[in-house]
């Protein structure tokens, strides 16, 4: 388990918005180079890490966490030299004002401004990402251009700290599904070939995962996520959360970006049954993942999602259960070593598994 945390905090203290993932590249490249048989980074930005099997039987499956992280962009320069930002990702307006930040390569300190409570007019209402802008102190137009130029990524500046049987950091979506992939990797040889993938540009549209879905063309998909945990007190206490902490992994049946099959669900729910491991079923209908692009590839990739609970995702700070992330990459290493290990590849395309029965 330290080694499952000590990666949690190299990765979500790492910064990487999508499409500027290489710091989180480079993370990842130590931890997995002498427990892999090759890697390689594809035309996207995509790291994925081959890890021959047993040879017991001749599936091969691939299993997905994206890189990528919500953030900010400089889109242009203030004449008294603070930044225009836009967001990359889902980041709620209201969450940015008198946050700090880190700008670019070399993490400049920054905060986003906003003007003073004791001076502003109409607080009601959470000003939009257009009325703000990013100080890192420098005087003058002239003078930050050359230091933030359009294009550089600003991450939030949060520091991974382990409370009790919590974790606090960034980017816990999904750098929380990077780190079980990174154990899975390390792990003993599956029954078969496995394709780790670390993609890019999931908040943006799923994007990393269809290329390297559709170069690899495996026969199952497996994404690993960090997903909402909305458990709070609410005004109606009726109202279901999407998921909890502290109630096991978090199995998705359907999202917004696809349908669990129905053999790929029912498998992995046998397995956490028959293995003890705590689950809990995602309410349906929010967010999307990985395995959304991956589904859809060449002829279509049964896939399933399991998630690690957390919440204030797409925000600051996350915040998440040591047990949660156990639970989901115990059930990931189990459920995968289970698939199909018999199963003949024209099989595996015909839908006729064993124990994995379309019927």
């Amino acid at each position: 388990m330290s080694d499952l945390i000590n990666h949690l905090e190299a990765l979500s203290n790492a910064p990487g918005i999508s499409g500027a993932e290489i710091e989180v590249r480079k993370t990842l490249r130590p931890l997995l180079t002498d427990h892999v048989d090759a890697m390689r980074v594809d035309a996207m930005g995509n790291l994925i890490a081959h890890k021959a099997g047993t040879g017991a039987s001749p599936l091969r499956v691939m299993i997905t966490a994206h890189m990528d992280e919500v953030g900010l962009m400089v889109i242009g320069h203030n004449s008294d030299g603070t930044l225009k930002v836009h967001s990359v990702g889902g980041i709620s307006d209201r969450l940015l004002p008198g946050l700090t930040v880190l700008v670019g390569k070399k993490s400049l300190p920054g905060v986003i401004g906003l003007q003073a409570i004791h001076r502003a007019s109409g607080l009601a209402r959470a000003p939009r990402i257009s009325q703000l802008a990013v100080d890192i102190g420098a005087k003058s137009k002239d003078g930050v251009e050359g230091v933030a130029p359009v294009g550089t990524p600003i991450v939030f500046a949060t520091r991974f700290r382990r409370v009790g049987q919590s974790c606090i950091g960034k980017a816990f979506d999904d750098r929380a599904g990077c780190a079980i992939l990174t154990e899975l990797l390390r792990g003993d040889p599956y029954p078969f070939d496995v394709i780790g993938a670390f993609t890019v540009q999931e908040e943006v549209g799923l994007r990393g995962a269809a290329v390297a879905a559709y170069a690899e063309n495996p026969d199952f998909g497996i994404t690993l996520e960090g997903t909402l945990a909305d458990d709070m007190p609410k005004e109606d206490e009726d109202v279901s959360p999407t998921t909890a902490l502290g109630k096991g992994t978090a199995i998705s049946v359907m999202d917004r970006s696809y349908i669990t099959p129905p053999r790929l669900l029912r498998h992995f729910v046998r397995v956490a049954d028959e293995a003890g491991i705590a689950y809990q079923f995602k309410q349906p209908g929010i967010g999307g993942t990985d395995s959304g692009a991956v589904h859809r590839a060449r002829a279509g990739i049964p896939a399933i999602t399991l998630a690690v609970p957390c919440r204030y995702i797409h925000g600051p700070a996350s915040l998440l259960r040591v047990s949660d992330l156990a639970a989901t990459r115990d059930l990931a290493d189990a459920g995968i070593r289970r698939l199909a290990t018999e199963a003949p590849r024209s099989a595996v395309q015909r839908g006729r598994i064993r124990g994995l029965d379309a019927r």
